[in-house]
């Protein structure tokens, strides 16, 4: 009973951290960029994200039973042009969390399968007028194991099944600064629990069943794109359709209330000398947030490109 009563209460003082989509970089989902035909372009993202305060609702806390919450994140990327218009992405992550004190023990293993299909519906413009482009993207993610969804800031994962209709419009001028802005909604399916009861938002169910709140995000993103060079800035909010917020002196739950507003630099550049190559890295910072940690998230890639150019 003491054993678990110090769970409860490092349970209490955390925010449950979700990421609906793994963070890669790269030609992704929510950009302006495609891969050739038949070209395809794969690699490894890697990410560190840490955090050790975060928002218990609205209100801003630090809690030293837990210390420092840490989760790496390790994804296989590939993306292949069936078209010219017709991209297909794949995602594979596997997952290890940390708390850097207290009783919790972090948590690893593979976890959501993520697949997209991106349509360029619209090309129009070219030369010293720019290029504007529009994008219709379809993503899947579905969980790779059965990891526990119940034990967050600690869980891999939310244990959903997901569904997203994202829309991308790019605008690139002549001389390659671009504007890109994406929107994205996500069905969520519920989640099953080890146990016949719950409570949450105020409610006590009898169920081992969890409805889980859809999502709608978004990001916009400005910068630079030459053939040696590609830089830019970004903003993304994420908001969570329904759910609680994370109660006073309580654990929280799958279902949470999470909303985050993120801000980060990007930069990629191919390797001098080994054609096809390229690296990427990113950093994002959570400077406004509900029921999640303020975290500080750095991703690194290293992708090839085979058959470049082909038609």
């Amino acid at each position: 009973m003491l054993i678990r009563s110090r769970l409860a209460r490092a349970f209490c003082a955390c925010a449950a951290v979700s990421s609906l989509a793994i963070p890669v970089a790269a030609q992704t989902i929510d950009d302006g960029i495609m891969v050739g035909r038949r070209e395809l372009l794969t690699g490894n993202v890697y990410s560190h994200d840490s955090w050790d305060q975060y928002w218990e609702g609205a209100l801003k806390r630090r809690n030293d039973n837990v210390g420092t919450i840490t989760t790496k994140t390790n994804v296989w990327y590939a993306n292949y042009g069936v078209s010219r218009r017709l991209n297909v992405i794949g995602a594979v992550p596997y997952v290890w969390t940390n708390a850097s004190q207290g009783v919790l023990h972090g948590i690893q293993g593979f976890q959501d399968v993520t697949v997209a299909a991106k349509y360029a519906v619209l090309e129009g413009g070219s030369g010293a007028a720019g290029r504007l482009r529009a994008f219709a993207v379809a993503v899947a993610g579905v969980p790779m194991t059965d990891y526990n969804p119940e034990l967050p800031p600690l869980s891999i994962g939310s244990g959903s099944r997901r569904l997203s209709g994202r829309g991308t419009v790019n605008y690139e001028t002549g001389p390659g600064w671009f504007v890109n802005g994406s929107a994205a909604y996500t069905w969520r399916s519920h989640v099953r629990l080890d146990r016949p009861y719950f409570y949450t938002n105020d409610e006590f169910v009898l169920s081992d069943e969890v409805d889980m709140p859809n999502v709608f995000d978004y990001i916009a993103s400005a910068g630079l794109m030459r053939p040696r060079l590609q830089v830019s800035g970004f903003f993304a909010q994420q908001r969570t359709l329904g759910g609680g917020d994370i109660r006073r002196q309580d654990m929280p739950f799958v279902s949470n209330r999470m909303n985050v507003s993120r801000a980060g630099g990007r930069a990629m550049v191919p390797v001098p000398g080994l054609a096809g190559l390229e690296v990427d890295l990113s950093v994002a910072y959570a400077f406004r947030g509900r029921n999640v940690g303020q975290a500080t998230t750095i991703t690194t890639g290293l992708f090839y490109r085979f058959n470049r150019g082909a038609r």
